[in-house]
């Protein structure tokens, strides 16, 4: 009667994209996705680093790089400080180390806070993907296609899916939240 599957898969990107976001916030652990959003100027291109280098982990504050060309470490280098993210870039024999070093109070709220926009951003998409469904819905009811309890019926149905990708959302910032205060 009424196709769910665009909307299903909308919400399915809504929250990936949310885990994605997620990823890239400062929780005082080292974690190779904290440079994902990190650009490198190489050969005329810009590209990310994991396309330039191995991103691993060496402790629980350090991210080990280690480019497959020594000639794009300057250029590595320059990329992370320019991205201003709060760590720290040393370059050694091996590559580069990145310390990542502890959260004071008062960054940690302001991260939370971040997270907490995130959220509020991915449910507002929730909301206008569910939106664009109640158009359609209501042109083909309006058209006589649909009767006004299946239109009902359909709209509770939608509800029910955006109230559970709403709960998927939040445990994931709950989540992030508390590895952040942690």
């Amino acid at each position: 009667m009424f196709d769910f599957t665009p909307f299903k898969k909308q919400s399915a990107a809504v929250e990936e994209w949310l885990k994605k976001e997620f990823t890239t916030l400062r929780t005082g652990q080292a974690n190779p996705a904290l440079l994902d959003s990190v650009k490198v100027e190489n050969y005329g291109a810009t590209v990310p680093i994991s396309q330039l280098a191995t991103v691993t982990t060496e402790g629980p504050r350090t991210v080990r790089i280690v480019p497959w060309d020594a000639t794009t470490v300057k250029a590595i280098e320059k990329a992370i400080t320019i991205a201003s993210l709060g760590v720290s870039v040393i370059v050694d024999d091996k590559g580069l180390r990145v310390n990542v070093p502890d959260l004071t109070a008062e960054r940690r709220t302001q991260i939370v806070r971040l997270a907490k926009d995130k959220l509020e951003e991915a449910k507002k998409t929730v909301r206008s993907e569910r939106d664009e469904v109640m158009k359609s819905l209501q042109t083909k009811e309006k058209a006589g296609g649909l009767g006004k309890d299946d239109a009902f019926r359909i709209k509770g149905d939608i509800q029910k899916v955006v109230d559970e990708t709403n709960k998927k959302l939040e445990e994931l910032y709950a989540k992030k939240e508390k590895d952040i205060l942690s």
